[in-house]
C-alpha cells in the first residue's frame, strides 16, 4: 500500500494566525476605553432602573384592576410566563424575573 500526500496549495495556505476568540483577553479594547464604557453602563443602569420603575407601576395598576374587580391577587400562569423569558439568563435570570414581580405585586403571604 502506497500513501500519497496532497500537496499544500499556496493560494490558499495561510501564516497568519487565528484572529483571537470572541471575548479573550487579546479582544479586549484598552484599558484607555474602559472610562467610555462605564459611563455606558451608568447610563444602561439608569435606563434599566427608569424600565424597572414604570413596569412596576403597571404592575401594581392591573393588580389594583384586578382586586377592584374581584379577580385574584396573582395569576400563576401569567407569572410563569414572566419567568420564561428570563430563562435564557440561568439561574439569575429566574431570581430577576422573581424580584420583578414581587416589586409589582409584593411578596407572596402578605395581604
Amino acid at each position: 500500500m502506497t500513501s500519497t500526500s496532497t500537496p499544500t496549495d499556496p493560494a490558499t495556505a495561510t501564516s497568519a494566525p487565528a484572529a483571537p476568540a470572541a471575548g479573550s483577553v487579546e479582544s479586549l479594547p484598552p484599558s484607555a476605553d474602559i472610562t467610555g464604557l462605564r459611563d455606558e453602563i451608568d447610563q444602561l443602569d439608569a435606563d434599566i432602573l427608569r424600565l424597572i420603575q414604570r413596569r412596576t407601576e403597571v404592575s401594581r395598576q392591573i393588580g389594583a384592576i384586578r382586586r377592584a374587580e374581584g379577580g385574584p391577587r396573582i395569576v400563576l400562569s401569567r407569572e410563569q410566563a414572566v419567568l420564561t423569558r428570563f430563562r435564557d439568563l440561568g439561574p439569575e435570570g429566574r431570581e430577576l424575573g422573581m424580584m420583578l414581580l414581587r416589586l409589582g405585586r409584593g411578596r407572596l403571604g402578605r395581604a
